[in-house]
């Protein structure tokens, strides 16, 4: 029988859990160093919670889950895997009414997608999420944006721009152009637009129904980026002004987080799919390679207000961190990191030898230093060395016949080859300096 993964999904084997690691906790520790606290939820909501949540072409993506017994064989759907880890934030302040406001959470897990698989899009991928809850103020949107800079610069990255919107703001815009009660489709063609061009959102944007004028106008608009385009949408969209000082004050906020000049954007272009955005959105590309966005988010004030008894405003960001890992590894960010999590291999010289190699890999344990026995046949140690050094261990243990006489080990530093011979104690102390 042929063997092979479900499409969209992979195998993570250990050099690439290593670098997936060291990515997930350079992360964690901004998003901790912001005062952003840890949250986890099931992989499996209610199919209610997630379904009208994330627009028609979000809700046909959700992975359902058949009901058991009767209803299964019927085709009735009761569960569904989350689609995102908003939604189920907001699930979870609705039903803990005694959550200190405002509530900063972290959260890094998986979620799941029906969606077409194509390079750095799986249908299982991590997201890597802040949101703050129970904040009204912009400096909470700016400091989602600070969250990200930091992050995104303790990994290595530099080339990068976060784009800033305003969902006010683009519903302004549809309003100018008289196609309000076509907002959604309006908004969804827009998004679209670094998939497939101006030609092509021109085309959808005519399947919603707007004339050449209504489209002409549409473009005069949003093709004003930048410090320049604010100010001129300010004085051609008078019903967007609030929207507008909005950003100021992100834009502010931002800079007084030490987040680069430069490194914020507007662009009027950028809209977000998801429907329940309310406010500032933003989203993070970088120069190279040409893979999307690699973060984004936006406020949301009337999400939770879904699952409970009152509106509660929130805003977050996601770090994609499949598309990050695809754009390090393509740019060659990881530099020397380790390939193994083993810091020392014990050799087993001889079969006399086996038990004196396990009480020595423990001391090492016990001492903090990740350490690992042969497991074969004792004996050959070229054979061992050759293990550890495929294996990328840094450090192989001996302890020969005249080494246990004298109650001594050799340490060997694989890539230097510089051998030291002395008592286990010491050689501990060598390991840990």
């Amino acid at each position: 029988m042929p063997v092979n993964r479900a499409s969209g999904t992979r195998d993570l084997l250990p050099e690439t859990m290593i670098r997936r690691l060291s990515v997930i906790e350079t992360v964690r520790g901004v998003f901790a160093r912001f005062g952003f606290l840890p949250l986890e939820t099931p992989a499996i909501e209610r199919i209610e919670t997630l379904m009208g949540k994330y627009g028609a072409e979000g809700d046909q993506l959700i992975y359902k889950i058949l009901k058991r017994g009767e209803g299964g064989v019927r085709g009735e759907v009761d569960l569904a895997l989350r689609y995102d880890l908003t939604v189920p934030l907001a699930r979870v302040v609705a039903m803990n009414p005694g959550l200190s406001m405002p509530f900063k959470r972290y959260q890094i897990q998986p979620v799941w997608r029906a969606d077409r698989p194509q390079k750095g899009r799986f249908r299982e991928f991590y997201q890597c999420d802040v949101d703050t809850v129970g904040c009204e103020e912009m400096w909470a949107d700016a400091e989602a944006l600070a969250v990200v800079d930091s992050a995104l610069r303790a990994l290595g990255f530099a080339g990068f721009t976060i784009k800033l919107n305003h969902r006010a703001l683009l519903r302004a815009l549809v309003e100018e152009v008289g196609a309000g009660d076509r907002e959604t489709g309006v908004l969804v063609a827009i998004d679209k637009l670094d998939k497939i061009g101006k030609k092509g959102v021109t085309a959808e944007l005519e399947r919603c129904g707007l004339d050449s004028a209504a489209i002409e106008r549409l473009w005069s608009l949003i093709d004003l980026g930048g410090a320049e385009g604010l100010e001129l949408l300010r004085e051609q969209l008078p019903a967007a002004s609030q929207a507008l000082a909005q950003l100021d004050e992100v834009l502010e906020y931002t800079a007084a987080m030490g987040v680069p000049s430069g490194t914020v954007r507007f662009d009027p272009t950028l809209a977000r799919g998801l429907s329940y955005y309310t406010g500032p959105v933003f989203e993070v590309v970088v120069e190279k390679p040409a893979i999307g966005s690699i973060a984004g988010g936006g406020r949301y004030d009337n999400l939770i207000g879904i699952f409970g008894k009152k509106s509660v405003p929130a805003v977050g960001v996601s770090l994609g961190l499949e598309r990050i890992l695809v754009v390090m590894e393509e740019l060659g960010m990881f530099g020397e990191l380790p390939t193994a999590t083993t810091q020392v291999l014990v050799t087993v010289f001889d079969d006399d030898s086996r038990v004196l190699a396990l009480e020595q890999a423990a001391a090492l344990r016990q001492a903090g230093i990740n350490a690992e026995v042969w497991m074969k046949a004792p004996g050959k140690l070229a054979k061992q060395f050759k293990y550890a050094n495929k294996a990328g261990i840094a450090r192989v243990l001996t302890c020969g016949p005249k080494e246990r006489e004298e109650g001594q080990v050799t340490l060997k530093h694989m890539e230097s080859g510089e051998q030291w011979t002395g008592p286990l104690d010491q050689a501990i102390a060598r390991i840990q300096g």
